[in-house]
């Protein structure tokens, strides 16, 4: 059998808050899934006891009877819905025996039952950022252009954690600050902010965009990048993440970014477990700074410290491709660049150097006409022979020289003497 679905239609005529005096055995009123309930959305309302309650009843607000549950029904709970903003409001239950209709219980303890989505939703965000270091702090600012007198700051999953803010004006709208600090494992959690105003407590502003907090660790695992750091355009490239303890599972974050992860399974190789995060064919997007997580699937909200950055560079052809993503404010992610373009100019540098020194301009070469020069060059064609004065010029071309050496053509032999320990010592500028 179904619950019974409540409308806000009273039962009879108003009834007081509270059942005839004489009443102890009050019962529990819970809400399920949450007692912050999306606007159309429905509710279920439990009223439990480890009495044997025959009857239940559940008021709102000042006492105005909306329901009764009979018999093994009761058991279901009072399903509530789609609500409105007219089922915002505070709610208590109270229970009979079979056959004394006439004495109820004591009420529960009141439930307040929450409508959202009445208005806009405000923005939420972590500074310095969601990845909060154990022992650390971290600030929740939440905005909206709404001016909001109350924000509610709200943790999913748990129902008591609810934090009253008061609206402080900002511009044209409103804001407030929530701060945490020093964290602990128990501040991991997913987050929302919603708006309110005075007029209507229990109505609020639809959620905010859900916000992950994530406290962080000591131990940190390592990433690498196949083929490299340094990829082709359209090549495959994986990421490995991997460390010496057992994670379940590891988290590859893009530029730190929240929204910019990927998941993967823990899997035992060797003495270390590792997650491998195929990316496929690689392109000028890709280009950002990477860094991996791990987590244990007990404590989901707890993770690794970051392993150290790991900035993926693309390249189309022998053309680096940086994009508008090129890590600006940390000196090691500059590397890539720094170390070819130091090299480019140490190159030009000593080839300037060099050039200056084994190949001067044409203008600067001498004449030269030396007997001493030209006998020791000539004597190893024939030790007996005494040349006539000769002239040796040199001309450079490109850093290729020759030498010509010029005779009286009765006494110039057939093949031309050439000094082969200069030319190659010239040849090589």
């Amino acid at each position: 059998m179904s619950p019974v679905v409540i409308s806000l239609t009273c039962l009879g005529e108003p009834m007081p808050c509270l059942p005839p005096p004489g009443g102890q055995d009050k019962p529990s009123l819970s809400a399920w899934p949450s007692p912050v309930v999306p606007q159309g959305q429905h509710v279920t309302l439990p009223c439990r006891s480890h009495h044997k309650f025959d009857t239940f009843r559940l008021y709102k607000d000042n006492g105005i009877l909306i329901s009764k549950l009979h018999g093994a029904i009761s058991q279901k709970g009072f399903l509530v819905g789609p609500v409105t903003p007219t089922h915002a409001g505070t709610y208590r239950c109270c229970g009979s025996y079979p056959g004394s209709s006439s004495v109820w219980s004591a009420p529960s303890d009141p439930l307040v039952i929450v409508v959202t989505g009445i208005y806009r939703k405000p923005s939420l965000l972590a500074q310095p950022g969601p990845l909060v270091k154990s022992g650390g702090n971290v600030n929740l600012h939440c905005c909206s252009e709404i001016v909001f007198e109350s924000f509610i700051f709200h943790r999913e999953g748990v129902s008591k954690d609810l934090w009253y803010l008061a609206g402080q004006r900002h511009h044209e709208g409103s804001h407030a600050n929530f701060s945490m600090g020093p964290v602990t494992a128990a501040h991991g959690g997913t987050y929302r902010y919603f708006g309110s105003l005075n007029r209507s407590f229990h109505e609020w502003s639809a959620p905010s965009d859900p916000l992950d907090i994530m406290i962080t660790g000591e131990t940190k695992p390592s990433l690498g990048a196949q083929p490299g750091a340094v990829v082709r355009s359209g090549e495959n490239m994986t990421f490995s993440c991997c460390s010496e303890s057992s994670f379940d599972v590891y988290h590859l974050s893009r530029d730190e970014q929240p929204r910019g992860r990927w998941l993967a399974k823990g899997q035992r190789r060797g003495g270390e477990s590792q997650a491998d995060f195929p990316l496929g064919p690689a392109h000028s997007a890709l280009g950002r700074t990477y860094r991996c997580h791990g987590s244990f699937n007990r404590s989901p909200c707890e993770w690794s410290g970051p392993s150290d950055p790991l900035y993926l560079s693309i390249t189309d052809g022998n053309r680096l491709s940086l994009g508008s993503h090129l890590p600006t404010g940390n000196p090691r992610h500059l590397h890539v660049l720094a170390g070819p373009l130091v090299a480019i100019v140490f190159l030009a540098v000593l080839l300037f150097f060099l050039t200056r020194r084994w190949c001067p301009a044409k203008e600067n070469v001498a004449t030269m006409n030396r007997e001493p020069e030209v006998d020791r060059m000539v004597s190893r064609g024939d030790p007996q022979a005494e040349d006539p004065p000769e002239v040796i010029y040199t001309q450079l071309d490109h850093c290729i020289s020759m030498r010509k050496k010029t005779t009286p053509t009765s006494q110039r032999p057939e093949e031309s003497l050439r000094d082969d320990g200069v030319y190659e010592e010239l040849a090589t500028c």
